[in-house]
Order: structure tokens, then C-alpha cells, then sequence
């Protein structure tokens, strides 16, 4: 890769409009929503489903298999999206067949619990739960990757701060999600996600039908497909530290943020997340891209570093909005960084090496705290 610091609007290949998209883009955010809340539901549901068929044993099991399932298929599904790019001009094929596919396991999965198998068939759930997992996988990353479709390429970090504040967001209100998911039950709730899914899959396949996806003829000589992999990495480092090892230190700290502790402080720094987003969108598009990217991971490990450390809960409290800060830089400029370094024939596949990345350390740190027993 050259060496050189370039501005993000440098790659002529990241984008294919002039002007934004917003029909397409909102229909792309729309979809983004469904799936964060289908990540709630099946967070929320899969320990009680397991304990109440008796399947607690299996646990590690389907950790295992979802931290496999969300390491290959993107890529998979990268590959194929690039075929049907190269071959009919749409990506579309996948992201619809994916959609469909999910929207169909969330209904079985609904219908199966309606049911209340029996001793034999009880044993459809775990193959429910892991066709879903495949499922979501299978068309997230190319429905992510359209996003390169719908803004100019200087644009592209303000594309992803929509995307990142409609991820802090729901993640920051996701105790009131998890209270009414638990309100409708499993059933109802997997009734509801197949429809949220299936419709908002449908408004995008229906708003982008006019939209060209053709690969571009003249391109770069190479893709880096170890840099994209690299920048997906390190954002699903600083989302896992987050998620599954700040609450256990802000408890062993006994810190409190406006009176609150644990997981709601997490809600806190999306919240703060979101709102920064824009801004710091703002401040990439401006910045070249190595300066942000080695800005971005200094800082995210140094205020890690600090927040392990910390005694202080006025520190703390000063290092989590760095984190926020930092933390939305990185949401809004790596995905965009990593499309500028693949060859425009294989950006599909490329976002999905990106999500590779993201999703290893969730993986492995997860299966590791089940085996624990910490989860």
C-alpha cells in the first residue's frame, strides 16, 4: 500500500455517484435498525430459550458455531455479491436471498415456539438458531457495502455516521428494546423481527433497483485485503472491550456515571456515540487517512489503558468521552478506509473481510467467557 498520506477523497474508486442518494441511504439505515434489534432479540432470548429447553449445555457450543458462522460468511457472501456485480450489475441477489432467508428462519423460530415441541422436536431450535445466525450474516456485509453506491466518495464517513448514530442509539436504549421485547414474548418478538427484516429488505431492494453496480474499468492494480481485514479488527476490538469488559471494571471500580453503573454506563458512551458521530465525520473528511486511522487506534488504546488503571472517577469520567470521541472516529472512517484500498471489482468481498475482522475478537472473547463461565 502507498506509503503516501492521502486525503479519504482521494480513491477515484470508493464511490459511484456524485450526489447523495437519500432514498437508498435512509432505506440501507432503515435495514441497519432491523438487524441491531434482531441482535437485541436473539441476545436477549437465546440463554432463556436454552435453559427452557434444556439445551444450557450447548451454550459454548452455539458461541463457537455464531463466532465461525460470523468470521467466513461475510466473505462468502462478499464473493457472491461481486459475481452477481460483475455478472448482472446488482449486488442485490444476495442481500434479497439473505433477507428472505432470515425473515423465513425468524418465522419458523416464532412458529416452533408457538408449538412447544416436544422431546424430538425441541431439537429444531439450535438448528433455528444457527440457520438465523447464517442468515443475518449472509446479507449484512453486502447491505452495509451498498453504502459506497449512495454517497460521493468524500461523503462517505457522513454516510457512516448515520449508520453509527442509529447503532449508538438503539444500543443506547436497549434496556426499554429488551422491556418490550420480553412484554410481546419469543414468539411475538421473532414474529415481528421477520417482518421487520423482510420489509425494510424489500423498501432497499425496491429503492436501489435504479441504482448502477457495475465494477469499475479502471481501478486500483491491487486490493489489501490484510488492511481492510486489520481496520475491521480494530473497531471489533474496541466494541468488544466495551461491551464485555467495561461493565466488570466499572463494577470492581465501583464507579458510577450520573448515578448509574455496569451496563447502563455503556448506554451512556453510545449515546454520547451517536451525538459525536456527525461531527467527527465532519473532521475525517478533512483529515488524510493515515492520520486518522493511527489518531484513532493510539488514542482507543491509550484510554483503554487508562480506564483499566483508573482510581479516579473524574479521570474515568474524562476517558470515557475520549472513548466516546475516539471511538466514533473510528465507527465513521475505517469502513470507508478499507473500501479505498480493494479493487472496485471485489468491494463486496472487501467489506466483508472488514466484518471479518470486526466480529474475531467478539468471537473469541465470547466463547472464552461462556467457557468461564462469565457470560
Amino acid at each position: 500500500m502507498n506509503s503516501q498520506s492521502t486525503a479519504i477523497t482521494a480513491p477515484a474508486s470508493a464511490g459511484s455517484t456524485s450526489q447523495v442518494l437519500w432514498k437508498q441511504l435512509l432505506s440501507l439505515t432503515l435495514l441497519y435498525a432491523s438487524v441491531i434489534i434482531g441482535w437485541i432479540a436473539y441476545y436477549n432470548y437465546q440463554p432463556k430459550l436454552l435453559e427452557a429447553y434444556n439445551f444450557t449445555d450447548l451454550t459454548l457450543f452455539l458461541f463457537v458455531t455464531q463466532g465461525i458462522i460470523m468470521v467466513i460468511t461475510p466473505p462468502i457472501a462478499g464473493r457472491l455479491g461481486d459475481r452477481f456485480r460483475k455478472k448482472a450489475g446488482k449486488r442485490l441477489p444476495i442481500i434479497s436471498a439473505g433477507v428472505s432467508f432470515a425473515a423465513m428462519i425468524f418465522m419458523a423460530t416464532a412458529f416452533t415456539l408457538f408449538t412447544e415441541p416436544g422431546p424430538i422436536f425441541r431439537w429444531i431450535l439450535p438448528g433455528l438458531i444457527t440457520l438465523w445466525l447464517f442468515s443475518m450474516a449472509l446479507f449484512t456485509s453486502p447491505a452495509i457495502s451498498t453504502i459506497e453506491l449512495f454517497v460521493p466518495v468524500k461523503r462517505l464517513p457522513t454516510a457512516m455516521a448515520l449508520l453509527t448514530i442509529v447503532y449508538g442509539l438503539l444500543y443506547s436504549v436497549e434496556p426499554v428494546i429488551v422491556d418490550i421485547i420480553d412484554f410481546l414474548g419469543a414468539p411475538l418478538t421473532f414474529v415481528v423481527g421477520g417482518v421487520a427484516v423482510f420489509l425494510s429488505g424489500m423498501l432497499m431492494n425496491k429503492n436501489t433497483k435504479i441504482v448502477t453496480d457495475k465494477p469499475k474499468k479502471t481501478e486500483l492494480a491491487k486490493s489489501d485485503y490484510t488492511y481492510a481485514f486489520v481496520l475491521g479488527m480494530a473497531l471489533g476490538l474496541a466494541t468488544t472491550v466495551m461491551f464485555n469488559l467495561f461493565p466488570e471494571w466499572f463494577a470492581e471500580q465501583n464507579f458510577r456515571l450520573f448515578g448509574v453503573g455496569g451496563d447502563a454506563i455503556i448506554s451512556i458512551i453510545l449515546a454520547a456515540v451517536a451525538i459525536l458521530s456527525l461531527p467527527i465525520s465532519k473532521y475525517a473528511e478533512s483529515r488524510s487517512v493515515y492520520l486518522t486511522i493511527l489518531l484513532a487506534i493510539v488514542a482507543t488504546v491509550a484510554i483503554v489503558a487508562g480506564l483499566y488503571f483508573s482510581s479516579s472517577a473524574i479521570l474515568t469520567t474524562l476517558l470515557l468521552l475520549l472513548f466516546a470521541t475516539s471511538y466514533a472516529l473510528m465507527s465513521v472512517s475505517f469502513l470507508p478506509l478499507a473500501l479505498t484500498v480493494v479493487k472496485d471489482s471485489h468491494k463486496v468481498f472487501g467489506v466483508g473481510i472488514f466484518f471479518a475482522g470486526f466480529e474475531l475478537p467478539n468471537g473469541i472473547l465470547e466463547a472464552f467467557l461462556v467457557a468461564q463461565g462469565n457470560f
